[in-house]
């Protein structure tokens, strides 16, 4: 686990972007002298909420249209139920599917397309709060000049070798980076130790960490530090204020997820308004999902650096804000002027098509009452069918499959036509 840039595909450019964002909300914190990392990931995460926000509003509008279209969808599978093997009626299927999507507008890839631009952006968000001092500038210069005295002293190389594997930091070879992706693991006895191996830069080194722990530490917590590992030493040493804060991370972790989750419910309530089989086990999947996701939060936030405990409350708080507003605007919404608007969207592609416009009646003819009628005319067409193979088996003699037989089909079809 190193501290220096990432350099996954996408991923990497990605938190190089994101990266500058908080770089310049920490330069803008030090020009007002509040230079605390804690606080930098709070507004950084604001920043990258808003940014997404656009996505976000696109996905709540598909998730409440998706709601309203769900019931016509599920109707047009149940028309064409047992029927695979059918390829007209699969093709039919398809086009009345189709038919669905239009009339509210909707994209079927949509979601799955903002997912696909949403996680490089959520992966690289993690990296970027776990690997602080590679992408803030002013967290690595605090770290610089002892990197660089280091650099020059024997001994250094085992002693930090000893350092990273009891901190589980990777230490493969030793550089001014890899140092600093070492130091900034250091919990307290870690520094007092690297002064006593080092009495030459004891001063540096006591500069240092005073240096950085005013950036560090967040409401008297280190925000490198794993809440786990802060409780433990705040129970040894009997500072129950500080084991009550380091247990606060996760608690609020998995309370503020939750939350968030039962906003969204309350907010989407038509979303589990469908009573099929199937909407039954989407529905408890996602009651199962929205019990374990608080509980999972809170178990990584126990063992993840404080850093990363802040950003998913600050984000849960954020999304949840987001949510309630989005949502009061998305209630807003004229259905039918979301249907007219997709009417004039569609007979502007068919007329650079040189196809004649259609009308609502047209575009949106695709409901549940219109299948069910379809279902009934079915039925009717298959019941006058059967009568009429009845009848002609019932009034020739001749051999079924002779030609005879097919003659004497033809003269009683043409006697009930009234053809000569």
């Amino acid at each position: 686990m190193l501290l220096t840039k990432s350099t996954t595909f996408i991923i990497g450019p990605v938190a190089s972007l994101l990266g500058y964002i908080m770089n310049a909300i920490f330069l803008l914190q030090e020009k007002i002298g509040i230079a605390n990392i804690g606080l930098c990931i709070i507004l950084f995460t604001i920043v990258i909420y808003m940014i997404l926000m656009p996505l976000t509003i696109q996905q709540q509008k598909f998730s409440r249209l998706s709601a309203r279209m769900n019931p016509e969808l599920q109707a047009i599978q149940k028309k064409y139920k047992g029927k695979n093997q059918d390829q007209a009626a699969m093709m039919k299927m398809n086009e009345e599917t189709q038919a669905v999507y239009a009339k509210y507008g909707v994209n079927p890839m949509g979601s799955c397309l903002q997912l696909i631009i949403q996680m490089p952006i959520l992966f690289a968000l993690y990296r970027v709060i776990w690997n602080i001092p590679a992408y803030v500038n002013s967290v690595k210069n605090a770290f610089l000049p002892l990197a660089q005295k280091l650099m020059t002293m024997s001994g250094v190389e085992e002693f930090m070798a000893e350092m990273a594997k009891a901190n589980s930091v990777t230490f493969k070879e030793m550089t001014e980076n890899t140092l600093i992706d070492v130091m900034y693991k250091f919990k307290p006895d870690n520094w007092t130790a690297l002064a006593d191996k080092f009495p030459d830069i004891a001063k540096t080194v006591t500069d240092t960490q005073t240096h950085v722990d005013k950036m560090n530490y967040f409401l008297g917590l280190n925000i490198a530090d794993a809440p786990m590992q802060i409780f433990m030493r705040a129970i040894s040493t009997g500072a129950i204020l500080l084991a009550i804060g380091a247990a606060l991370i996760p608690i609020l972790s998995a309370l503020s997820q939750w939350l968030n989750t039962k906003l969204m419910t309350a907010m989407n309530p038509n979303s589990n308004a469908n009573t099929n089989g199937q909407a039954d086990t989407m529905a408890n999947t996602m009651k199962t999902m929205n019990t374990v996701m608080p509980l999972m939060s809170a178990v990584f936030c126990l063992t993840l650096p404080v850093g990363m405990g802040i950003y998913w409350i600050a984000g849960a708080v954020v999304r949840g804000i987001q949510q309630f507003f989005i949502n009061k605007k998305i209630d807003k919404l004229d259905l039918d002027e979301i249907l007219k608007k997709n009417l004039e969207k569609a007979n502007k592609k068919r007329e650079k098509k040189g196809l004649p416009p259609q009308k609502i009646s047209n575009t949106a003819k695709i409901n549940t009452k219109n299948i069910e009628h379809e279902e009934i005319s079915q039925e009717e067409r298959d019941e006058k069918i059967k009568k009429s193979t009845d009848y002609y088996k019932n009034t020739t003699t001749a051999k079924p499959g002779s030609l005879a037989s097919k003659a004497q089909m033809v003269k009683q079809f043409n006697e009930r036509n009234g053809k000569k």
